[in-house]
């Protein structure tokens, strides 16, 4: 198993004006964000539309990533649900040839209780052959994976090696960090949150910004790691005013407009989500030019 520290991207998944996957565009990107220096790439997470995609889409997404990385960076491929034994199956019967571990999301929508979210991954674990990293999201689950669970399921589930964590609770992840076993990976799912979590000890994160900022961030978390404070801070500042622009239409919607400003892919987005409004993508390109980026 690779390691997963650093910075991992979770790809979008480019549109063309009928909605369709635009293959030339995801290699344009997945280009990008290596010769950006990310660690690791994230296929079908939240930023990849993953809900919105058939299961063949899906497929065809991966095997291009694939194509283009060539080996060159671990790939973490997203599969979860709300129907425990359809996501079992999911992980037993996908052909996962180059791919180093799932990302698996919190059951959504059901609300289970903190038992009934043990057992679901006691399950998932049973089922796959791949290491799987865990999904906390509460602000799309609709219920919050307690630092409490994650450690029990942790020590009972042999293939979870670690959790994204995107409570964007401080005191949740501090929790974790300290009570979690060596090697279990603790990374971070809220790019506003970085360098505050990898001052408490977290292993990097799974960044949405980095699909079109990658060498920026790397260089946030490069800096972190040699001890270079004041540079790796001035970067969070730098970045600190853009992110929260990216979500404030829905996810992926803002990031998409970034990347169509920088000429990588279209900002097109998938029912029920829309793009960005005019005036609030005017902001952010403000935002972006303002930053010198």
């Amino acid at each position: 198993m690779e390691s997963l520290s650093g910075v991992g991207v979770a790809l979008v998944t480019p549109f063309n004006e009928e909605k369709k996957v635009d293959f030339g565009a995801l290699e344009k990107l997945v280009d990008h964000v290596i010769s950006g220096g990310v660690h690791y790439l994230v296929v079908q997470g939240t930023t990849g539309e993953s809900a919105t995609l058939s299961d063949a889409e899906k497929k065809l997404v991966l095997k291009a990533v694939q194509d283009v990385n060539q080996g060159r960076l671990p790939v973490i491929y997203g599969v979860g649900g709300n129907n425990t034994s359809e996501v079992a199956d999911q992980m037993k019967e996908w052909d996962m040839d180059g791919v180093s571990a799932f990302l698996s999301v919190s059951p959504y929508y059901n609300k289970p209780n903190q038992q009934g979210i043990i057992e679901h991954y006691q399950m998932l674990d049973k089922s796959s052959e791949l290491p799987i990293i865990l999904y906390n999201v509460p602000g799309r689950t609709g219920s919050n994976l307690t630092a409490e669970t994650t450690l029990t399921i942790s020590d009972t589930c042999e293939k979870v090696i670690g959790v994204k964590e995107a409570s964007g609770n401080l005191d949740q992840m501090t929790k974790l960090l300290k009570y979690s076993s060596d090697g279990f990976y603790v990374i971070s799912g809220d790019d506003n949150l970085v360098l505050p979590q990898l001052s408490i000890g977290a292993d990097g994160v799974i960044s949405v910004i980095a699909n079109a900022f990658p060498k920026e961030f790397v260089q946030m978390y490069d800096d972190f790691v040699s001890g270079n404070l004041m540079e790796a801070r001035e970067i969070h500042f730098q970045l600190s005013e853009i992110i929260p622009l990216l979500f404030v239409d829905g996810n992926p919607a803002g990031v998409k407009a970034a990347l169509r400003y920088l000429g990588i892919c279209a900002e097109n987005v998938r029912l029920p989500l829309t793009g960005m409004s005019s005036s609030n993508r005017e902001a952010l390109l403000h935002k972006i030019t303002k930053a010198g980026l």
